[in-house]
């Protein structure tokens, strides 16, 4: 038996995606247990290429149980047209399951993500404007819509009228703009319903089962625990929890069923949207790193921002997470660079100091307290084996362990699922 939680130990984008498929291969069921489609997955098989968004990676292996869970906040629409590119690329998407208590992304929210970001003017959050944190608000203030509204026509219509009356007072009398149409809405989103019926299950059952028969089960999360609401570089963060222990509450199990909790991690450190961002190389070299690991957002397109490995941020994650381990990817992005650089410190107006700080104020005025490594000229991309890497590399991989206080367990150095170091099992 093992419940395996993956979450990323920065801001995102950190490859999880192939981790968790690379993992999905040992696994029964993969789950997925927060965020929407403000983020994304990209999955590299046999030179094909596959942007997820809602679904789980594990969608690509044929006897492997999907569930997206009741954590995760869903737009239909998108989760639909997802399906609908999977089964064109001849995947099978009947092992998917889709909690009926996961919260629905209406048009209101993403209208009013878009009016809010927009009317903060220079204060901008940086959102991926695709509805995800009123969502949330509306789930935190009681008045979302649930899958399960979505089969149940005169459930809907209570809960829709009621949310519709106060969306459209805020859309006309905040922003002037005009009122959504009831029916319209309506007629649209049982039809959605009526789509995804045969997808959806009270999962949380469906979840602990297979954890109590023996199941492998992988929980993976979206964005990276710099993101997270409480822990992350608030206000510059998602709605919901990145964090491992999201995905207790996400899933509908009991944190004792968790046994173990992987961290993925950049090789250096990138960032989409606005917010601090200590290591951040604002030069040529980021410009080079940013196109050699084509850094830009799955779901947005957005040009990453690029930075040096951050171990303040690293460590910060491993104690928030619990973390047992790191898998650590794109380290052949920094094939043939002369120096690397490791930040092991923040120097501020305080003083040094070796974790990460808890007010924005302070962060802002943080500057890296960098170490170098040399870098290596071998290019990386067949290595199989830690045997195989350069003196330096192995060297670099031995110094985050050091700085982070966990072993590096995976090492990836390319995009396909074959480009992988396996160091130490990780179910």
């Amino acid at each position: 038996m093992a419940a395996i939680v993956i979450v990323g130990a920065q801001w995102g984008d950190e490859g999880k995606g192939k981790v968790i498929d690379f993992l999905a291969q040992q696994a029964d069921m993969v789950v997925r247990h927060q965020g929407g489609n403000n983020a994304g997955h990209t999955v590299v098989v046999n030179d094909q290429e596959f942007k997820l968004h809602l679904v789980p990676s594990g969608i690509l292996y044929p006897n492997t149980l999907c569930v997206i869970a009741n954590g995760v906040v869903i737009d239909p629409a998108v989760l639909l047209e997802e399906l609908h590119y999977l089964q064109s690329r001849g995947v099978d998407v009947s092992r998917l399951k889709i909690s009926s208590k996961a919260h629905v992304v209406m048009p209101y929210h993403t209208q009013l993500d878009a009016l809010n970001e927009n009317h903060r003017g220079d204060q901008k959050l940086g959102t991926t404007l695709r509805g995800i944190g009123p969502a949330y608000m509306d789930k935190a203030a009681r008045i979302g819509i649930r899958i399960a509204d979505l089969l149940h026509p005169e459930e809907l219509r209570e809960r829709l009228s009621r949310a519709l009356e106060e969306k459209n007072r805020v859309l006309t009398r905040a922003y002037g703009a005009e009122p959504l149409d009831f029916d319209a809405l309506y007629e649209r989103f049982l039809g959605y319903g009526d789509a995804l019926r045969p997808y959806v299950a009270d999962t949380s059952i469906i979840i602990n089962e297979a954890i109590d028969r023996g199941d492998r089960v992988l929980f993976e999360g979206a964005q990276g625990t710099m993101l997270d609401i409480d822990h992350g570089t608030y206000p510059y963060v998602t709605s919901s929890h990145p964090s491992a222990g999201g995905a207790a509450i996400g899933a509908g199990i009991g944190p004792t069923k968790i046994n173990r909790v992987y961290g993925v991690a950049k090789a250096y450190t990138t960032r989409v949207g606005d917010g601090p961002f200590p290591t951040e190389l604002r030069d040529s070299l980021g410009d080079s790193i940013r196109e050699r690991g084509q850094e830009y957002g799955t779901t947005t397109g957005r040009p990453r921002r690029v930075g040096w490995l951050d171990a303040v941020v690293l460590r910060h994650s491993v104690r928030i997470n619990g973390l047992a381990g790191l898998a650590l990817t794109r380290l052949d992005v920094l094939d043939g660079l002369p120096a690397l650089n490791i930040a092991t410190a923040y120097r501020c107006r305080e003083g040094e100091i070796k974790e990460f700080p808890d007010t924005a104020s302070v962060l802002r005025t943080a500057e890296p307290v960098y170490e170098t490594l040399p870098g290596w000229d071998t290019p990386i991309g067949q290595a199989r084996h830690l045997r195989d890497l350069p003196d330096n590399a192995r060297r670099y991989i031995e110094r985050i362990e050091e700085l982070v206080g966990v072993p590096v367990v995976l090492v990836s150095v390319g995009r396909e699922r074959a480009s992988t170091i396996v160091r130490a099992e990780m179910f």
